[in-house]
């Protein structure tokens, strides 16, 4: 299968892209709350129904960690993005369980080319993490950094998986 490089032409406000799914596995929510979030709602089924979610449920940092993941597989590439100065906003709107299937939605939101680096540009987007009823479970404003293609054409291969609205 090949990849979709997009380029900073490619990402016009509006632009709105589904980049992938992810299933939340328990043993997953686990391994990530003992090595970086150990709270015991992370940690324990039980101590999880008795907190405010009503059950185990995934760290905050690994939805972020998730969102990152299908972020890179679906819109990062390494001939196109030149990082990112860092996000704006970051909400956990609603707990992620064991057995959700997540996935995530980039709304680009606007686009500016740099006049001291001609090269490139950057690109402010909203992402959301859904889950499989459709809510939004963490949403986020970001900045991310993109080359400019070298001819300033849009590829035509990335319109069929992004749309304007």
């Amino acid at each position: 299968m090949s990849r979709i490089v997009r380029y900073f032409e490619d990402l016009q406000p509006g632009t709105v892209l589904e980049l992938g799914e992810v299933e939340v596995s328990e043993a997953e929510i686990l391994e990530f709350a003992r090595r970086y979030d150990p709270q015991p709602f992370h940690l324990d089924p039980v101590a999880g129904r008795e907190s405010v979610f009503g059950g185990l449920c995934a760290s905050g940092w690994h939805t972020a960690a998730m969102q990152m993941r299908l972020l890179v597989d679906g819109l990062l590439s390494p001939e196109a993005s030149l990082g990112s100065p860092g996000i704006d906003q970051i909400r956990w709107l609603k707990p992620v369980f064991p057995g959700d299937r997540l996935r995530l939605r980039v709304t680009i939101l606007d686009a500016t080319p740099s006049r001291s680096k001609p090269f490139m540009g950057s690109v402010v987007q909203h992402d959301e993490m859904l889950n499989q009823h459709g809510q939004v479970v963490m949403s986020l404003k970001a900045i991310g950094l993109f080359r400019r293609r070298p001819d300033g054409t849009v590829a035509a291969t990335a319109a069929p998986l992004a749309t304007n609205s």
